[in-house]
């Protein structure tokens, strides 16, 4: 598994909204979810994005923006929007009894239509904190053409209401999701995060991918380059200049952000803990944890349940 694949695992898109409705300005939509995630895409017409702290971005026809916020935002037809009479929308994709649609401060827009389709994602693991640290507060990519096509035609289904229709929508998000931030972390090419760029490399790759695959594994520097058909001192080398530390380094770093979402879950002893990430005691687990996260995993997962409480 590469790790973007792996950082993506578990963030799935609940209650999407798709529908046919069309938007006509002037009009602005509250987005309230407090999401960590929130994917906006615009098949006709587009708006302004209106973010915290005054920031605006322009979203039109044809493209996908992603918001990482835990605050609310809105978009509206034009910034102006905000400031005249307009037709207001509340979206929530995570409890849509409570959303309101439509409530108007004006007579009826009969501007310019507009579509939005939105999906957004609740507060992911530990492990994919990593993936929100490399993503800016909101990105804009243009989108395959295949994907307002699908989304297009879902919409004119939709009315139907067949078994499983939410859950078509949700995955057909979470396909739109992987695209986007794929798209994004190509065009970034030598700004995009290590983890992401050394996949691609030929003797980098095949190590890291051997890592997020098998974390368990007892990996040696002689084993990863087996894995990528080079010498031990090539590998070492490469892998240093690509993710900017050794690979040994770089595997147990991973281990230890695998262990902070296991030990998470309360089911799961210290031992079952240590032997998932590769560790044959929970001894020599709980001393290299220690030494990283400046906790014990005992006192690390303590420290977590005044938070969980409170969720």
């Amino acid at each position: 598994m590469d790790p973007l694949s792996e950082l993506l695992n578990g963030i799935r898109a609940e209650g999407a909204l798709l529908g046919d409705a069309i938007l006509r300005a002037p009009w602005v939509v509250r987005f309230d979810d407090r999401a960590p995630l929130t994917m906006v895409t615009a098949t006709r017409g587009g708006g302004v994005l209106l973010l915290p702290g005054g920031r605006e971005v322009p979203v039109r026809a044809g493209q996908t923006a992603v918001v990482r916020s835990s605050e609310p935002f809105r978009m509206a037809d034009e910034a102006a929007s905000v400031e005249r009479p307009h037709l207001d929308y509340w979206l929530t994709c995570f409890d849509p009894e409570t959303c309101v649609e439509g409530e108007s401060s004006a007579p009826g827009g009969d501007g310019a239509p507009t579509s939005l389709f939105v999906g957004a994602y609740r507060a992911p693991g530990r492990r994919h904190e990593r993936l929100l640290r490399a993503l800016p507060p909101v990105l804009v990519v243009d989108d395959d053409a295949d994907l307002c096509v699908m989304l297009d035609a879902s919409a004119r289904d939709i009315a139907e209401r067949k078994p499983g229709t939410q859950a078509y929508i949700d995955r057909l998000f979470d396909w739109g999701l992987v695209c986007t931030l794929r798209t994004w972390f190509d065009r970034q090419g030598g700004r995009a995060p290590a983890w992401y760029r050394g996949f691609a490399d030929p003797v980098a790759g095949p190590a890291l991918e051997a890592i997020h695959t098998r974390p368990a594994n007892p990996w040696t520097v002689a084993g990863l380059a087996s894995e990528a058909g080079v010498s031990r001192a090539l590998l070492a080398k490469r892998f240093n200049e690509i993710m900017g530390e050794p690979p040994l380094t770089y595997l147990t770093e991973w281990r230890m952000a695998l262990a902070e979402e296991l030990l998470a879950d309360p089911d799961r002893t210290v031992a079952q803990v240590a032997r998932t990430v590769g560790y044959a005691d929970q001894f020599g687990f709980s001393n290299a944890f220690k030494r990283r996260k400046g906790l014990s995993p005992s006192e690390f997962r303590n420290a977590l349940r005044p938070a969980a409480a409170v969720v």
